[in-house]
């Protein structure tokens, strides 16, 4: 999958989760940029992030996100 794609689709289940189709993700998004991404919404968020891409992240690699950047490239790692 291109980086745009996987962009995009991120993007779309950042709007349907977080019920908010005004949500622009970039690389450097973060949970400052988007209202209700708290520690709790996150570990959902992160849930539903695999079952769309059907992927499985480990622990270390939830911890590592500082941003949708390091999601996307792991994201993009894992469909390889």
């Amino acid at each position: 999958m291109n980086h745009e794609k996987l962009m995009n689709q991120l993007e779309t289940v950042f709007r349907i989760f977080f019920k908010n189709d005004s949500i622009q993700l970039n690389e450097n998004s973060t949970a400052d940029d988007i209202a209700h991404w708290d520690s709790l919404s996150h570990l959902e968020l992160i849930h539903a992030i695999e079952i769309n891409f059907q992927i499985v992240f480990n622990f270390d690699e939830v911890l590592s996100f500082k941003n949708v950047g390091d999601m996307v490239y792991c994201i993009s790692y894992k469909l390889k």
